[in-house]
């Protein structure tokens, strides 16, 4: 497939891109530390892949949110709900002090995403294993509505330990749902330690193939393979695509990298100023 209709992506783009992960990796942090904790380690590892969706891949109309024909995403990993409430902010789903308000008594953004009280957000998860399955209902949706929009399900890899994920799978393949694209963030951690040490998940690609699914796999913080790949979907007419994104858990904060204990965490208020000082820098390379 070509990625006919997207604008170029330039270096200019895929540096605009890298801007606004950034962007979200400072909103979250500042978010949690306003919380006084959060789910750090799976959100930082997703913000590539959530600035590239919003802010490149998705067709989305904010001003209509309940446009017939956009594009759905479906945040399985719904502990990562931070890095898409700033995305949807920045679009201008909601306004910024609703954002600045995050888990305050009585303000819709929660830990975890809330699809009856965040406009923008298609799916109420956080339980894992329910996102994929989710999408495949949405897909089948869409066939008998006759409508071309697509699914993109944002899943953990610690969460595809789940059998649920894998009868979606299964389903997926039998009904050819070539509009569903599946992407694991593979940052090979959960919130029970390191995943090879819990359920050895290698082959991780080919057992996708051998369920009917179009893979492929891209680092996960190149935010412009990220967007080139998803650019590309379906991967192969007549299958559901899969990208598998190999990510760093905490990635951006030097003290949370591959620290499974930031999975979910609390931090102090001078590590919080260390984090944003270290994103801030990392923003300055960027430019």
């Amino acid at each position: 497939m070509s990625d006919a209709g997207y604008p170029p992506l330039t270096p200019g783009r895929v540096q605009e891109l890298a801007l606004k992960a950034n962007d979200l990796r400072r909103e979250l942090v500042r978010m949690f530390g306003k919380a006084g904790g959060g789910h750090f380690g799976g959100s930082l590892s997703a913000a590539e892949i959530i600035a590239a969706l919003y802010f490149d891949v998705l067709h989305l109309r904010p001003r209509e949110p309940q446009w017939p024909d956009r594009d759905r995403f479906v945040l399985s990993k719904g502990h990562a709900a931070p890095a898409m409430y700033a995305a949807l902010c920045d679009l201008g789903y909601f306004p910024r002090e609703v954002l600045d308000e995050f888990e305050e008594p009585g303000n819709p953004l929660t830990m975890h995403p809330n699809m009856r009280k965040v406009s923008g957000v298609e799916a109420s998860t956080g339980s894992m294993g329910h996102g994929l399955p989710i999408g495949v209902g949405i897909c089948l949706g869409a066939r008998l509505d006759n409508l071309s929009y697509r699914t993109f399900v944002l899943m953990g890899d610690g969460e595809t330990q789940e059998g649920s994920v894998w009868e979606a799978v299964m389903c997926a393949a039998h009904y050819r749902l070539d509009c569903l694209t599946a992407i694991v963030d593979r940052n090979c951690l959960s919130c029970d330690g390191v995943i090879a040490d819990l359920q050895r998940q290698e082959p991780f690609a080919a057992r996708w193939q051998a369920f009917g699914w179009a893979t492929r796999e891209v680092d996960g913080h190149a935010v412009g393979e990220v967007a080139a790949a998803l650019r590309t979907v379906p991967f192969e007419p007549g299958k559901p695509s899969v990208l598998i994104a190999r990510t760093i858990k905490g990635k951006g904060i030097s003290f949370m990298e591959n620290v499974p204990g930031y999975h979910r965490a609390n931090i102090s208020p001078e590590q919080t100023r260390q984090a944003l000082a270290e994103i801030a820098a990392q923003r300055e390379k960027l430019l």
